[in-house]
């Protein structure tokens, strides 16, 4: 049966990210500058991120999988260069270094920092220099995640799914959010510079930022990730692997600092009685949705069972502050085992809006291999067909019963 997956491979300052993205059906129409590039450019925006983010200018450049505009359905190759490895070409060299070199120029790191994986990373890999850990543990790879995830998001939009997001709170400033979302969520929410639908809150997070910064510290938030037309009867009650709602969640837990995943209520909903919690089912009127029952609250966050209900996938998602700090934390250096204080590398002062973006890839790609799982098809026209029989089949069961 054919599925989506996908790897990454690459350092944060060394030559390139390279994605493989397979699954996909051949026939899709897939171009890199309407389809791949915008999300890496979203991805890179936000009040409170580094430098690096004036450097770089990410950009695909595609190797495989795709001739003359439309997929083929073999795996899509994609690159992205790193124009900052002009300056770190001795230090992510790949030859050994010349001993007769500038020590200082390799960049070596021994001073772990909390939170990060430089510690766990030296003592698993039984490594000596921290540069080997955080180079690959660094959230530049999800520049390679959101190019994949940008992919997998133009085959939900053939069957009319959207994907979106928004940042709902950034350190303890948390937004007043409309009674309804904006039909287009990526265009109200990109239009804010921290990526949040309440410009008064906006203002104070912004501020929030500044002082951080001024302090030496960093700032974590939550951001919600909307997925909108989703039909009825993706992921499964079947096995715990097959469930879409575990689907979801391993792969939000699977981007860089976040440390907690809700679905629908989430935690709210174990302080409240059942009554309050379970959205009631009800008739809906037409044919939208074609299976003909409809919710009045969306509490389950468009799933149940691990089965989407047809309602709107909303999941939250918890970003810890980056542990990078100028206001460097207690450590011990490797070398010697004394007590020091840990490394500084640049870095954001706060990048929940960028994670938000990652989270959308992470969730399109999640949904996308569930749509393909559920109508298969190696062209995306039989995968179409599949599709329609099913909608079909949903109207007229509906019919049948009224």
């Amino acid at each position: 049966m054919r599925r989506i997956s996908f790897r990454t491979a690459g350092e944060s300052h060394g030559r390139g990210l390279l994605a493989i993205l397979e699954g996909l059906p051949a026939g899709m129409p897939l171009s890199t500058e309407r389809d791949v590039d915008p999300d890496m450019k979203r991805r890179m925006a936000g009040y409170g991120r580094g430098r690096r983010m004036q450097i770089e200018a990410d950009r695909i450049e595609l190797i495989s999988g795709v001739r003359l505009g439309e997929t083929l359905g073999s795996p899509i190759g994609m690159l992205l260069w790193n124009r900052d490895w002009k300056n770190w070409t001795t230090a992510m060299s790949h030859a050994r270094p010349d001993p007769e070199g500038n020590p200082k120029a390799l960049r070596r790191m021994h001073l772990p920092r909390p939170g990060h994986a430089d510690l766990v990373g030296v003592l698993k890999y039984d490594r000596h220099d921290t540069r080997d850990i955080l180079e690959r543990a660094s959230a530049r790879e999800t520049a390679a995640r959101v190019a994949c995830g940008a992919v997998a998001r133009t085959l939900l939009r053939e069957f009319g799914i959207t994907v979106g997001s928004h940042v709902t709170s950034i350190g303890d400033i948390e937004a007043t959010l409309p009674r309804e979302l904006p039909a287009d969520l990526n265009a109200a929410a990109d239009a804010s510079p921290v990526r949040m639908l309440d410009s008064d809150a906006a203002d104070r997070v912004i501020a929030s930022i500044d002082r951080a910064k001024e302090e030496g510290d960093t700032l974590g938030g939550i951001f919600d990730v909307v997925v909108r037309h989703v039909p009825v009867g993706l992921g499964s009650y079947i096995s715990w692997d097959t469930k879409l709602d575990g689907r979801l969640a391993g792969a939000m837990m699977s981007i860089h600092a976040i440390k907690g995943v809700e679905l629908g209520l989430g935690f709210e909903g174990a302080r409240r009685l059942g009554s309050r919690v379970h959205d009631p089912i009800q008739p809906a009127p037409g044919d939208r949705p074609p299976s003909g029952y409809a919710r009045p609250s969306n509490r389950a966050g468009g799933l149940e069972g691990g089965v989407t209900t047809g309602e709107p996938l909303v999941i939250r998602a918890a970003m810890k502050p980056i542990s990078t700090l100028r206001k460097r934390l207690p450590s011990v250096d490797l070398r010697d085992g004394s007590v020091a204080d840990a490394a500084v590398e640049r870095s954001d002062v706060c990048s929940v809006p960028a994670a938000a973006v990652v989270g959308e890839a992470m969730a399109a790609l999640v949904v996308a291999d569930a749509l393909i799982e559920k109508f298969g098809g190696d062209s995306l026209s039989e995968m179409r067909r599949n599709y329609e029989g099913y909608t079909a089949y949903l109207r007229d069961r509906r019919q049948r019963h009224e």
